[in-house]
């Protein structure tokens, strides 16, 4: 209820004319020091505006009279870390990978900088600790590697990637789809044979009658008694790690229809400095399951 401004009694303050439940509202006056400091972050918002950039444009925003961007103080820092580290960097470029995880300055260096450049770049796949995921992302703990697990190979994949196509060094290999090839009965006998590889429960007799249409169709890449083959990408078969999965719905649907995971080469484009790529293969290679 709103009745007209008076002057109250007990506090000789005028009130605002508005009464609930018959108390009155004071029109107490704001502190004088509340009020000069609100009017001083209006003009420093008003000095903000004109000396920083502020107010959104098309393509951009006003650069305010300082010239100031946070894109050019970080490139700017980074530059300096670069120029503070240039030596250990050109130490990485010309010393044999090998040879930088017997030096102990070069390996500190090496992890702690292929560290950040892994979580950066790689762990959105492989995980942030290398453990790598079911669906085609390789554990990088084991000791379970495709193309080779020495610091060399795994620079190499790192650099030219997996069956990357941009890259005409990149590694490659291609599993065919053996649905197109065999009948199903005969994906049923692989299937079973596969399991039997690796000692998973399967059916004996299936394993035993598929032998020949294995080493007829799968030897030629996984050799004969399953164990695999680095140069060729192909998967040991006898060790019970599975990077798309192990069950017998999965293993069949890989024969059937085949896999053909990707991973991008970190060269092409400037993604990563020729350093940091030798950064990273040291990193992944201490990460405890390089060769």
């Amino acid at each position: 209820m709103a009745t007209k401004r008076e002057l109250d009694e007990a506090t000789q303050t005028e009130t605002t004319g508005h009464v609930w439940d018959g108390i009155k509202e004071l029109d107490t006056p704001m502190p004088r020091w509340w009020l000069w400091a609100f009017y001083a972050t209006i003009v420093w918002g008003v000095v903000f505006v004109i000396l920083y950039p502020a107010w959104p444009l098309v393509n951009g925003a006003t650069p305010g009279l300082l010239g100031y961007s946070s894109r050019a103080q970080v490139a700017s820092e980074v530059a300096r870390a670069r120029d503070a580290n240039a030596a250990l960097d050109q130490r990485i470029l010309d010393t044999d990978l090998a040879a930088v995880e017997q030096d102990p300055e070069l390996l500190q260096f090496a992890v702690a900088g292929g560290g950040a450049v892994f979580r950066n770049n790689c762990g959105q796949c492989h995980g942030a600790g290398g453990q790598g995921a079911i669906g085609g992302f390789p554990n990088l703990l084991d000791d379970d590697w495709l193309w080779g697990g020495t610091v060399e190979a795994i620079h190499q994949t790192v650099q030219h990637g997996i069956r990357y196509d941009a890259d005409p060094d990149t590694r490659f290999s291609q599993m065919p789809a053996f649905g197109d090839i065999l009948t199903p009965e005969e994906i049923d006998g692989l299937t079973q044979y596969v399991l039997s590889l690796s000692g998973t429960e399967h059916d004996a007799g299936m394993a035993a009658a598929a032998q020949q249409t294995f080493l007829d169709n799968c030897a030629s890449c996984h050799g004969e008694d399953g164990a695999g083959m680095q140069d060729q990408g192909a998967p040991s078969l006898v060790d019970g790690i599975w990077l798309y999965g192990g069950d017998p719905a999965t293993i069949r649907e890989t024969i059937t229809t085949a896999r053909y995971g990707i991973m991008p080469s970190f060269s092409l484009g400037n993604r990563l400095r020729p350093e940091d790529i030798r950064k990273v293969a040291v990193y992944v290679h201490n990460l405890g399951g390089g060769q």
